[in-house]
């Protein structure tokens, strides 16, 4: 088990230094920050200036170490934009983007589950039809797109939640939220299912189709041959072998919420880290598009570390074979 975790931790590094060096490269691409940050009547003299100032006139390979030589302690640079150091302006963003992703992930989670439990156990019946033909709107349509159908529907024609903004916080120490807050409660409602309903259906029909297999299993036939009662089977045998598969997607999709809650925090104008990666890309704010980047792939990274470590913990199997390599 050990051995099994320094070598996934070893690997997850490596993934980390090699995504930060790629994304690192592609910035040189995205358009050049002194045009944005001086003015019309600069000259070539200011334009070299702040170059060396800001370590521009160097290799990429060198500005990457620099950057990580950073990183490490802490500091992330300065923004561009605002003038500040990024880790104040991520740190500012992150509660409304961890509160939406906690709030979509719950959701997508929880009715996966619930809904993928049911339509396996009740296939045949019309509530299980109708969920599966209802869950082809997650699928099919692209997030964005869900998001403006449901300003219009919800905000502009009925006028029940607001369409933009994140509603009343409440600072507590350096956490502002907003779930002690009425308003606050309310934005959350469209944003968070526009973010969690692609992930949900996904767990959904995962869940549905795994616990389909479980079901024709020998062993389900053998627990109903023994007399146990229908809730015993479906939740102590079908439901814990079916979680094995499910956690892989599960950890992964619960990772990209935050990744994708760019175009969520776009159309609501949440004031999340998503919305601010957008406005860095524009103005070519490079540090803040390099810690940005750099913490979305370390969610992904933990998130599957943890998937390797819940296998242990769900699957006796893989304890065995663990323990004897």
């Amino acid at each position: 088990m050990i051995v099994f975790f320094i070598r996934r931790l070893g690997q997850s590094l490596l993934v980390l230094l090699i995504v930060g060096l790629v994304a690192f490269s592609m910035f040189r691409f995205v358009g050049d920050p002194i045009n944005n940050m001086l003015g019309q009547e600069r000259t070539q003299a200011d334009v070299d200036r702040m170059r060396v100032e800001l370590g521009l006139d160097r290799a990429i390979l060198t500005q990457y170490g620099i950057f990580l030589k950073k990183a490490v302690q802490g500091d992330f640079g300065v923004s561009y934009r605002q003038g500040r150091p990024v880790i104040e302006v991520l740190a500012e963003r992150a509660p409304a983007t961890l509160e939406l992703a906690l709030v979509s992930g719950a959701l997508a989670l929880f009715f996966g589950i619930v809904f993928g439990m049911y339509t396996a156990i009740k296939r045949d019946s019309f509530i299980a039809k109708s969920i599966m033909t209802a869950s082809l709107i997650g699928v099919s349509l692209p997030t964005f797109l869900i998001g403006i159908a449901l300003i219009n529907i919800f905000a502009v024609k009925l006028e029940l939640l607001p369409s933009f903004g994140r509603g009343e916080t409440v600072k507590i120490g350096g956490w502002t939220t907003g779930f002690l807050t009425r308003s606050g409660l309310i934005a959350l409602i469209l944003p968070s299912i526009t973010l969690g309903l692609y992930q949900m259906t996904l767990i959904m029909r995962l869940v549905r189709a795994e616990m389909l297999e479980v079901l024709r299993q020998d062993y389900i036939r053998f627990a109903w041959a023994r007399g146990l009662k229908e809730r015993s089977i479906n939740f102590n045998h079908a439901l814990r072998n079916t979680l094995v598969p499910v956690i892989t997607v599960t950890g992964l999709q619960l990772g990209s919420i935050i990744a994708f809650a760019i175009i969520t925090e776009t159309v609501f104008q949440w004031p999340g880290m998503g919305l601010l990666f957008v406005n860095a890309i524009q103005f070519v704010d490079i540090p803040v598009m390099a810690a940005y980047l750099m913490l979305i792939s370390l969610v992904f990274v933990t998130i599957n570390l943890l998937v390797d470590m819940l296998y242990f913990a769900v699957d006796p199997r893989l304890r065995v074979s663990g323990g004897k390599g």
